[in-house]
């Protein structure tokens, strides 16, 4: 039996972390929650939205009247620019640090029922300049730099205006210090950059690409774990977001449009989902090896309304996926035409 057939595990390059894969479940029928159906598109504005332009936020300021991406300091921020000093309680089993940080709101635009799918790559464009403009300013003064989205009510999502964020801290989070470890590894051993190598082995098999264009490629991971996840990379080396040259950010914007409108052909819906900019750690560290990409973690399973639930042997043991990332990406190609 092949792996499109059986239980199997494969184990993610990126970070180490395994995936319990098992294709035979697909049949399962399905008796659980299901999401409310996603709403109509919002108005083009909307005079209680605390991110609309000439509206006053939540925490008292009033938006300015912009007209393109708008970058703000966030009222409620999970990190403060000035450490707290905490320290830990004195036992090994105790430990705390103090960090410090900040929190960015990023509008991709003044529409307020227009996100990044819906804009034209010109508007996109300038939502990529700004994403290279915040990295370029925060790597100086962090060391770690998250530009990242959260789309629709299912992902938590405060505010419907279309919109990301930017959050730096002096420290190496989790999830950031996995990928360095592994792609440093990588380099020692091969003298190339993991991410590159893999590329090259995706490009080669056709099984889990997406779409691509000059610059860059859109796949499904082999290690994937959310139903329809996918990685974008560039197709050269390139460390960070300020290092893409004119034609690159330009051809990211297309390719994202792309990428976005699969998603919401896929169930006729706007696709929920997580994304975000991992680039190189900032701090004038080094980071051999190193290769920007983007994670898209989208939660929808079968429809519209029905989700992947990170729950169970997922919380207690590992991540565990029905659908192959196989049979993911020939989904997402298929509504591409």
């Amino acid at each position: 039996m092949s792996l499109s057939e059986q239980p199997h595990r494969r184990r993610n390059a990126l970070t180490g972390d395994w995936v319990l894969v098992s294709p035979q479940r697909l049949q399962r029928p399905w008796q659980g929650a299901q999401e409310p159906a996603p709403r109509d598109r919002p108005p083009s504005y909307d005079p209680n939205c605390y991110l609309c332009p000439g509206n006053v936020r939540a925490g008292g300021r009033r938006n300015p009247d912009y007209r393109g991406p708008y970058v703000f300091t966030n009222d409620f921020p999970a990190l403060l620019p000035e450490a707290s000093g905490a320290t830990g309680a004195g036992h090994p089993l105790l430990r705390s640090e103090a960090v410090r940080g900040t929190c960015r709101v990023l509008c991709y635009s003044p529409d307020h029922g227009r996100g990044l799918a819906a804009l034209d790559d010109a508007e996109r464009l300038a939502v990529v300049e700004a994403w290279c403009a915040q990295s370029a300013e925060l790597r100086r003064a962090y060391r770690w730099v998250q530009p990242f989205e959260n789309r629709g009510e299912m992902m938590g999502c405060s505010s419907p205006h279309p919109h990301g964020q930017v959050w730096a801290l002096d420290r190496l989070p989790t999830v950031a210090a996995r990928e360095a470890e592994q792609q440093r590894r990588h380099w020692r051993r091969h003298g190339r950059a993991l991410l590159l190598d893999y590329l090259d082995l995706e490009a080669a098999d056709g099984a889990r690409l997406v779409t691509a264009n000059a610059h860059w490629v859109v796949l499904v991971p082999y290690w994937a774990a959310w139903p329809f996840e996918t990685l974008l990379l560039p197709r050269r080396a390139v460390a960070q977001l300020e290092d893409l040259d004119d034609e690159a950010r330009a051809a990211l914007a297309e390719i994202l449009g792309r990428l976005l409108a699969a998603y919401d052909a896929l169930f006729d819906c706007p696709f929920p989902y997580s994304m975000g900019w991992h680039g190189a750690p900032g701090g004038g560290r080094a980071a051999p090896g190193w290769q920007l990409h983007a994670h898209f973690y989208p939660p929808l399973l079968r429809s519209a309304t029905v989700r992947k639930h990170m729950v169970g042997f997922e919380l207690l043991a590992e991540v565990q996926r029905d659908l192959t990332p196989e049979a993911a990406a020939a989904r997402l190609r298929e509504v591409l035409g």
